[in-house]
Formats: structure tokens, C-alpha cells, sequence
């Protein structure tokens, strides 16, 4: 291979890890700032209930969430609801605001 190519390569290959590194610590940061209580930092109306996209039925729904992370509809039988507990624990889980625009995650 040539030398220039092979240094080219190389520099660009250690500029890709870098990025990603600090694309992961920059992730493992925010990631760590929401891992209190994901539940607390879900979109809410005046009623004080979480305003979810049902996994299961896909459509949007507001309900209570209990200590544990689960919403009100929350079916332990079920994958979905299973899934959406997962997410809101995670931080990732689709909601909306008041507009009854569709956020990506909370």
C-alpha cells in the first residue's frame, strides 16, 4: 500500500474514533442527567398525566404513571406495554405536547 495512502487512512480512522468517542461520552452524559426518574420528565396535561403514544394501540393517550415507571394502562401480559415501560425508564419513550405535536422522545 502506498505510504500516502496508508497515512491518510490512518489519520482519518483515529479522527472516526475520536468523533465517536465523544459522541458516546457526550450520550453517556445526557443519558446520565435523565436517569433519576425518566418518568418525572415526561410531558404532562393539567390533570398531571403523562402524555404517551400507546406502543400497543398507536394512538396518543394521557395516564397516570405510577412509582415504577408504568402508566395506568399498563398490561404486565402484554409486550408492548411491556416495551413502553422499558423506554419510559430509558428516557426514549414517544410523547407529545399540548399542541398534539409527536415528540421523538421525552
Amino acid at each position: 500500500m502506498d505510504d500516502r495512502l496508508e497515512t491518510f487512512l490512518r489519520e482519518r480512522l483515529r479522527a472516526a474514533g475520536r468523533n465517536v468517542e465523544r459522541t458516546r461520552a457526550a450520550f453517556s452524559e445526557g443519558k446520565a442527567e435523565t436517569d433519576d426518574d425518566a418518568s418525572t420528565a415526561l410531558p404532562t396535561d393539567d390533570a398531571g398525566r403523562a402524555q404517551l403514544v400507546c406502543r400497543r394501540h398507536g394512538v396518543k393517550r394521557a395516564a397516570k404513571v405510577d412509582n415504577e415507571g408504568r402508566p395506568a394502562c399498563f398490561d404486565a401480559e402484554h409486550v408492548d406495554c411491556r416495551g413502553c415501560v422499558e423506554d419510559i425508564d430509558a428516557g426514549r419513550i414517544e410523547t407529545w405536547d399540548a399542541n398534539g405535536d409527536e415528540n421523538t422522545d421525552s
